[in-house]
Formats: C-alpha cells, structure tokens, sequence
C-alpha cells in the first residue's frame, strides 16, 4: 500500500465469527423464530401459534438425525450459527460439521449433520436452511467475484448495501468469499460525496471538506468520491487517505493514477460487474468496491436429509 501502514490496516477489515455480537444474533434468530411460531410483524396476532404441521404427527421418533446438504456447488457460511438456531428452540440438537465457513462444498456434499429432539428440528428446519442459503449465497457469489479479480495488489470491498439487520452476518458471509468489508458503518470512516456538499450549499468544495474531517477526526481514515480528474489535486493536497474513483472507466483510472502518484490509497466504484472486472486488475488499484456482492447475490440450494 502507498500510504501510511496505519491508515491501510485500517481499511483492510475482514470479519471474524468471533467479532460478532452472539446476543445481537441470538435476537435476530429469535426473531425469525417468532414470526414463523407466532406471527411476529403482524398487527393482528394468530389465535393459534406454534408448528401446526408437527403437532399433528404422533409416530415422530424422540430422536433423530438428519444431513444439511449442498445440493449444488457453493462456498458455505453460516454454519457458527447452528447452535444459536437450534438453542432458540429448546430442543437440544447436538451440531457435527463436516465442513467450515468459507469451505467449498461440491453439490451431494453433507456439510453438517444434527442429532437430537426430532420434533425440534422438524420446527427449526425452515429457519436454518433461510439463514444458510442466504449466507452461503453472499460468500458464493463472492468467491465468484474474487476469482474474476484474479491474483495481484487489489483487493475486493463490499459496501454498506445491506440487508437491514443482517449487515454483520452478510459482511461476514462476504470475508468467507474471500473479499474484504469497507465500512461497516457510518461511524468507522469519513465518506465525503457530492451530496455532503450539495445538501449542506458547501462552497468550499471536496477539499475543504477532506481538510476540516482531517482536522475534526484525525483518528479515522477519510476517503473522498470524486468524478473528474480535476478533482483529485486539490483532494490530494488536503489530505484524503482515499480517493474513491466514482464510475471511472479504465483508460481514465489510468490518468487519475498518474495524478495521484501514490500519495493517497486509491478505489473504484460504479459499472464494476463480474463480466468486466477482469478488466480493472492490472491498473494498480488498491481496491474496488462493489454492492454486488451482496444485493446481488442468490440464495444457494441446501437441504436437509433424514436419515431413516
């Protein structure tokens, strides 16, 4: 990285299992609990809650044991988040994995196997596969990105797009693809934009903004979006950790290097898709952004086998 060693391993986050708040999930997954059990997000509350389907079953075994499986090829995630599920159901399933997050999983692959309260997991199924399709999902598309991008200096950023709750989950999911996260919030990062200065009538332009955050927030890197190349000198001078290259193509990144010459970190974002991200590798970026990974991912095809 060109710049200041502090300022890159600042930038460069990738979420961990263990940094995740475990009671703000137990809460998520409590949630989806709720609204499968008892109608949770409805004005009007069923007269009737709990699992009607398994209630009317009587030759259910006490116990039992049933296969996650991929049913395609997919990079698994979520699989921390068994024991949590499961919890929220008091039924006492004992988890085994037979992969780890961020695995690839061939399609026919058992990725993890639960064992105990047969009734409970009949109940718990839905929610579990909900949360490991939509994990898995992000961290196989991802993987998919990452390896269009190839080997070299650029590394690969989500952005704030986001399913609202679920940021940290999916920004995890994102690290198991093998991308790295950008902000993960509004409060870890100075993100000047256009709109900053339009709503606010800023005659000073971006780089009184970059000089008055580098000022007000010395401890927190600042990265600023331009959209011409006049832009990038007066930034630079101010001092922006960052140069966010908006919808810039190729041949123009190419210029803005030249301008920067170093002296700030350097991103591209905008018209950056799986087709033509190839493109971008070899232009000595130090990253490139992009919500796709996320918002535009899919849920993978997992299931759940019993084994009789």
């Amino acid at each position: 990285m060109p710049t200041n060693p502090s300022i890159s391993e600042k930038l460069l986050v990738r979420l961990e299992w263990s940094d995740l708040d475990k009671n703000y999930l137990k809460k998520l997954v409590e949630m989806a609990r709720d609204e499968d059990l008892s109608g949770a997000g409805l004005a009007t509350k069923p007269s009737r809650t709990g699992d009607c389907s398994t209630a009317t079953l009587k030759a259910v075994p006490k116990s039992a044991r049933a296969h996650i499986v991929a049913r395609e090829n997919l990079v698994v995630c979520g699989l921390p988040l068994l024991p949590i599920i499961l919890s929220a159901y008091g039924s006492g399933v004992v988890v085994k994995n037979q992969l780890q997050d961020g695995a690839k999983a061939r399609r026919n692959t058992r990725v993890a196997t639960l064992e105990g309260d047969a009734r409970g997991l009949l109940t718990a199924e839905r929610v579990v596969l909900n949360f490991l399709q939509n994990l898995s999902g992000v961290a196989t598309m991802t993987a998919r990105y990452v390896a269009a991008l190839g080997q070299g200096r650029t590394r690969l950023l989500d952005t704030r797009k986001t399913t609202p709750g679920y940021r940290t989950l999916e920004k995890y999911a994102v690290g198991r693809g093998g991308a790295w996260n950008h902000r993960l919030g509004l409060f870890d990062r100075v993100m000047l934009k256009d709109n900053h200065l339009a709503l606010t009538g800023d005659r000073g332009g971006l780089a009184t903004a970059v000089s008055r955050a580098k000022k007000n927030s010395p401890d927190v890197p600042v990265e600023v979006e331009v959209d011409h190349l006049k832009q990038i000198a007066p930034v630079i001078k101010a001092g922006a950790d960052v140069i966010l290259l908006d919808n810039f193509t190729p041949e123009k990144i190419r210029k803005a290097q030249e301008l920067i010459q170093g002296k700030a970190l350097t991103e591209a974002s905008g018209g950056i898709t799986l087709d033509n991200l190839a493109d971008y590798a070899g232009l000595g970026l130090d990253f490139i952004s992009t919500g796709a990974l996320v918002h535009q991912s899919t849920w993978v095809d997992i299931g759940l086998d019993w084994e009789t």
